[in-house]
């Protein structure tokens, strides 16, 4: 996965990677689907005879308007089909289902089977051929379930059996079950602070006009009318929804049910199975928390909550809670009192991570400063889950890995460019709009800019700290930059 997103990255730069925002293209294709699903349900008429000829009066009738909004609802379906399951794959490839994360994922691993039941159940309305066979393939499936006594296959073999009540059914389910989707979207949302249930808005309207471009140049249409007295013949699948109906044909209903409901209870008891190392957590140490609540607003797992201060009146304190804390470190890089420029105790802050404190964050940073053999000195600080550093230290290049870039408190630059005579910071990660914990990369910038607690004290300072956002293996870019500031720092000096 990390490969496809840096050839991406080629393709679409500045954080507009389609794959670092496929919960948030999700949820918009949801919402193309509400609107345009809205439109149909109009113009749709509920009943045997009316369902097809319905659709067929807004396809070719009101092609101008009502065949487009057909179209787009056709091909959004199939996208957010496509960015459920790769938001699935890219947070299964990166193991993002432990600890805080195994709610989301847990109320997620359901929501497939909701968002296909949603699909599937839109060919039914359409009542062409193609929905025929959906529905004696659905029926076969539910056939073979213990729960059910009488056979439903055979009630979609005669045109009498199927009545204009079974269509007001249809579209009950066809409302209800996207609604019950949108309230397992919230739930899934819950334990994530700042959820981005968006995309950017250019891509927003990247997308819709993609959307609307195909549906004009290959609108969706019907097959003949369903009849469910003449044998189907050849049907062409939709292969976004059914794409595990030629398996219902090939190996029978039962075998289907146990590869489907195994697929799913092995996803479910995925984190179960694949111990994740422990990692250490954030802690509060009330003696240096002012209750300035910077960390609350920082932490992207909504795992640090505001209390009355332990023994200072009419202060509040900062409070971890251990199980939903990830161990990212973003909340001690926004704690203020983590600043060497303190008089006294100036080791202290009100909050760190438990292996690796603000106070030892600095000390190793200092050493490695120190310990350089040139006069030119540039420090290039890096995450855990992006680009591997180390092979870039040289006599002038110091390189230190946090669990996450947002650890490092913008106070700890001014110090380091102003008391060290570092020349040029890099600081790098995961990439734009794709930080493993969520918010680091971004928060780190709005520090930069000043446009979030705490930021760069100092304007000199502002200029001689970069970021290159370059996920794994896209080493050649931080190369370069060091590189670039060699050569600046050559010629200044």
């Amino acid at each position: 996965m990390k490969h496809i997103e840096s050839l991406l990255d080629r393709v679409f730069p500045d954080g507009m990677n389609p794959l670092y925002h496929l919960g948030g293209l999700s949820y918009y294709f949801f919402w193309i689907l509400t609107f345009t699903g809205l439109y149909l349900f109009v113009f749709f008429e509920t009943s045997l005879n009316g369902a097809y000829l319905s659709m067929e009066a807004i396809t070719h009738e009101q092609y101008y308007i009502g065949g487009i909004m057909r179209s787009i609802h056709r091909y959004a379906s199939a996208a957010m089909a496509v960015t459920v399951t790769l938001h699935l794959i890219k947070e299964l490839s990166m193991k993002r289902f432990h600890g805080p994360r195994m709610f989301s994922w847990f109320s997620g691993v359901p929501l497939l089977w909701l968002l296909f039941a949603s699909g599937i159940g839109g060919y039914w309305l359409v009542w062409d051929d193609r929905a025929q066979y959906v529905a004696q393939t659905t029926a076969r499936l539910f056939d073979a379930l213990p729960i059910v006594v009488e056979p439903m296959a055979f009630g979609f073999m005669r045109h009498e059996v199927v009545s204009d009540r079974f269509f007001s059914l249809l579209i009950f389910l066809h409302i209800g079950i996207p609604l019950a989707l949108l309230l397992g979207m919230f739930i899934h949302i819950q334990r994530i602070s700042q959820s981005k249930s968006l995309p950017p808005k250019k891509m927003s309207m990247v997308v819709l006009a993609a959307l609307t471009i195909l549906s004009i140049i290959s609108p969706a249409t019907s097959g003949p009318p369903a009849d469910l007295n003449q044998p189907l013949q050849e049907v062409q699948l939709d292969w976004f929804y059914m794409n595990f109906f030629p398996l219902v044909e090939a190996a029978g209903p039962f075998v289907t049910w146990v590869l489907l409901l195994g697929v799913t209870g092995l996803l479910l008891i995925l984190p179960i199975l694949v111990r994740e190392p422990e990692v250490p957590i954030a802690r509060v140490d009330p003696d240096y928390c002012n209750g300035c609540g910077w960390c609350f607003a920082d932490c992207p797992y909504d795992a640090i909550y505001m209390k009355p201060h332990d023994f200072r009146p009419n202060h509040r304190q900062s409070v971890v809670v251990a199980d939903k804390c990830v161990g990212c470190g973003i909340c001690a890089g926004a704690c203020p009192t983590a600043t060497p420029f303190k008089t006294v105790n100036k080791s202290f802050s009100g909050i760190n991570l438990t292996d690796l404190s603000n106070s030892a964050i600095l000390e190793n940073i200092v050493g490695l400063v120190n310990r350089l053999e040139s006069d030119r000195r540039i420090l290039v600080v890096g995450c855990d889950h992006g680009a591997d550093i180390n092979s870039l230290a040289a006599p002038d290049v110091a390189v230190l890995q946090l669990a996450c870039i947002g650890q490092l408190p913008p106070s700890y630059m001014d110090f380091l460019c102003r008391k060290e005579s570092v020349d040029s910071i890099v600081l790098t990660g995961c990439a734009a709009g794709d930080c493993f914990h969520r918010l680091g990369n971004k928060i780190q910038d709005l520090r930069l800019a000043h446009e979030r607690e705490p930021h760069l004290r100092f304007k000199d300072v502002k200029p001689r700290v970069s970021t290159v956002w370059a996920a794994g293996d896209m080493l050649s870019h931080l190369r370069r930059k060091i590189d670039q500031l060699r050569q600046a720092n050559d010629h200044a000096a």
